[in-house]
């Protein structure tokens, strides 16, 4: 008989996932699809950790993909409806999928051309537009920045290549929490794109769109979403990522130094570079559990790697803190064990499951074997 497992006793770095904060938006979901009809799709890009589908699977109708192996993952791990894309498909990447994919959506008009082919009498077809319009806080999530090389452009499409698929995809949200925002957008695709719209199956509008976060009014979504598919009778999908994970995961952490100069730097261990990318590339400081808004106490919370600038935030305590205390670094699902690495050989974190009982379930841990197997596999004499 396996001994059940105490969070006290934890190893740290480790994230825990909590399933009754999972559920609570998962039903939000649930509503969202019964006063709309659109249906939902996982975005495997922003959280893949399989360990956990058997929850998620009642609520939504499938998952969406950036890659083939993401697209091998919710074939075998999720069911429901496969949705395979990629900014840049190979030939052997299309043959990879095909066969298991429920939609397969080319980014370029010559990659559909090249493709069709193959994916004809096997998967529905879809191509990405860029409308041109986007909600999001940062250029670097932009879809429809200068240049963009994600979807077709108005006036570099073809209407002959709309006449001969089953459906298009716009990306053009980056964690938006404005219902009305959304709504203009819907209204400038229907203006550029209705007459073409109107001609298709299915119409998927992306990720990005966060009827999760506290207060939205997700009632005035799910009646744009309805009307929107009305209008141009088509069946609506979104495609959302942190919407459903967000708020439902700590990164769990260890004080293992404090050190100062000028600033007081508390040393975990673990990085942002490793385990909380998304820290560091869009300079979005970590919130921690622990500290207080009006502490007098200031510390860095520094990461263990060697890169200078690794820090996942600045915060206040009440208290002075102590080698060997744990922090929790709140809302570190999304974009996070997608993206751990092995920078500095650090130990990367075990994931862990606090079931609605109490329980906590072990769904991964790693170890210098991983780190090793990750960059060869034998060894030249």
């Amino acid at each position: 008989m396996t001994a059940q497992l105490n969070k006290n006793n934890l190893k740290t770095p480790y994230f825990m996932i909590d399933e009754k904060k999972l559920v609570a938006n998962l039903e939000v979901a649930k509503q969202l699809k019964e006063r709309s009809g659109v249906k939902l799709v996982l975005a495997l890009k922003c959280f893949s950790t399989w360990g956990i589908f058997s929850i998620i699977k009642p609520y939504l109708d499938g998952t969406t993909s950036s890659g083939p192996y993401e697209v091998k993952l919710g074939h075998e791990t999720f069911g429901g409806e496969t949705h395979a894309y990629s900014v840049g498909y190979s030939e052997d990447d299309v043959k990879e999928v095909v066969d298991i994919c429920d939609k397969m959506i080319f980014n370029s008009q010559s990659q559909l051309t090249a493709y069709r082919h193959l994916v004809e009498g096997k998967a529905s077809i879809g191509l990405r537009l860029n409308p041109g319009v986007s909600y999001a806080g940062q250029d670097l999530a932009n879809p429809a920045r200068e240049f963009s090389r994600l979807g077709v452009q108005a006036d570099h499409l073809d209407p002959q290549v709309l006449e001969n698929i089953n459906g298009v995809m716009f990306h053009m949200n980056c964690e938006n929490k404005d219902v009305d925002a959304f709504s203009s957008l819907l209204d400038s695709i229907s203006d550029k794109f209705g007459a073409y719209l109107d001609k298709l199956e299915w119409v998927s509008l992306g990720g990005g769109v966060f009827f999760t976060w506290p207060s939205y009014d997700v009632e005035k979504l799910a009646f744009v979403l309805k009307m929107f598919s009305e209008k141009h009778k088509v069946q609506l999908y979104l495609e959302p990522g942190e919407a459903i994970i967000t708020k439902t995961a700590d990164l769990v952490v260890s004080v293992v130094d404090i050190v100062e100069n000028g600033k007081k730097t508390a040393i975990v261990d673990s990085a942002t570079e490793a385990h909380r990318l998304d820290t560091l590339i869009y300079n979005e400081p970590a919130s921690v559990l622990e500290s207080s808004e009006n502490g007098k106490y200031n510390y860095v919370i520094g990461s263990c790697s060697c890169l200078a600038g690794d820090q996942f935030c600045e915060t206040q305590f009440e208290q002075p803190l102590e080698i060997g205390q744990k922090l929790h670094l709140l809302d570190s699902a999304g974009y996070t064990m997608v993206k751990l690495n092995w920078f500095n050989g650090l130990k990367m974190p075990s994931i862990y499951c606090e079931r609605a009982t109490g329980e906590i379930e072990k769904l991964n841990e790693f170890g210098y074997d991983d780190f090793k197997r990750s960059l060869s596999q034998w060894v030249v004499n």
